[in-house]
């Protein structure tokens, strides 16, 4: 994501002359922005002090990288979920924990190692 060339202080300074009875026009031109960069600020920031306005910031950081955990918790639990209902092909012996194939000879049942493979390594079903 681009950063912005304002910090939140200056963001906070240009929101506050707005409020102490400036044009909005004139502030625009005097720092060089548009009318909608402006009243996004404005929308975003407004009668906020520079501590809260660090703090939204630190909070969005870290709701962005949650949510990059968990799209990658599901993307591996799906893949998991698949590799499963591949190995669950056969019958299933509780007694020996193997699975049994339609040979009649037993195998070991299969190891699940999510961290050997690669996303794009496991077979999903139903994912284009």
């Amino acid at each position: 994501m681009r950063r912005s060339r304002f910090t939140e202080e200056q963001i906070i300074g240009i929101l506050k002359e707005a409020q102490a009875g400036v044009k909005v026009g004139d502030l625009v031109r005097k720092h060089g922005i548009s009318e909608g960069t402006f009243h996004r600020w404005k929308a975003k920031f407004g009668g906020m002090e520079v501590n809260e306005a660090r703090r939204l910031t630190q909070l969005e950081d870290e709701n962005r990288r949650l949510k990059s955990v968990v799209a990658d918790l599901t993307l591996d639990n799906q893949a998991l979920k698949a590799v499963l209902e591949n190995a669950g092909e056969g019958s299933f012996s509780t007694r020996s924990g193997r699975i049994r194939r339609g040979s009649g000879r037993a195998e070991p049942a299969p190891i699940l190692r999510p961290d050997r493979y690669r996303r794009d390594e496991l077979p999903l079903r139903g994912v284009s």
